[in-house]
């Protein structure tokens, strides 16, 4: 049986975004695949996710920025922008390792 993702609400019955959680970093959300955080920009949710699950932040960016070996898409494309990406209710965000090609 799959964990069911934690959920949150905002506002008059939005959900927040959920965030697809990369299996190496499952021990930080207790297994689950799948968490909800809020936030406007994927900035804010990592914020909120590093609230939730100490060590979110640190396992994915340097800094203020995203490592340069990963990406991250939300609702299916890949931006560029990383953590300034921005997100709406309901949008699912997930962090991969970067690919590049030659």
């Amino acid at each position: 049986m799959r964990p069911r993702p934690r959920r949150l609400r905002i506002g008059k019955g939005g959900s927040v975004p959920t965030v697809w959680v990369p299996s190496l970093m499952r021990s930080l959300t207790d297994g689950q695949a799948q968490v909800q955080a809020a936030g406007q920009t994927v900035r804010d949710v990592l914020d909120n996710l590093e609230a939730t699950f100490p060590g979110f932040r640190s396992r994915l960016c340097e800094g203020d920025r995203l490592r340069p070996d990963m990406a991250v898409a939300v609702d299916g494309q890949i931006y560029p922008e990383g953590v300034r990406a921005t997100v709406e209710c309901g949008s699912e965000v997930h962090f991969l390792p970067a690919v590049s090609g030659g």
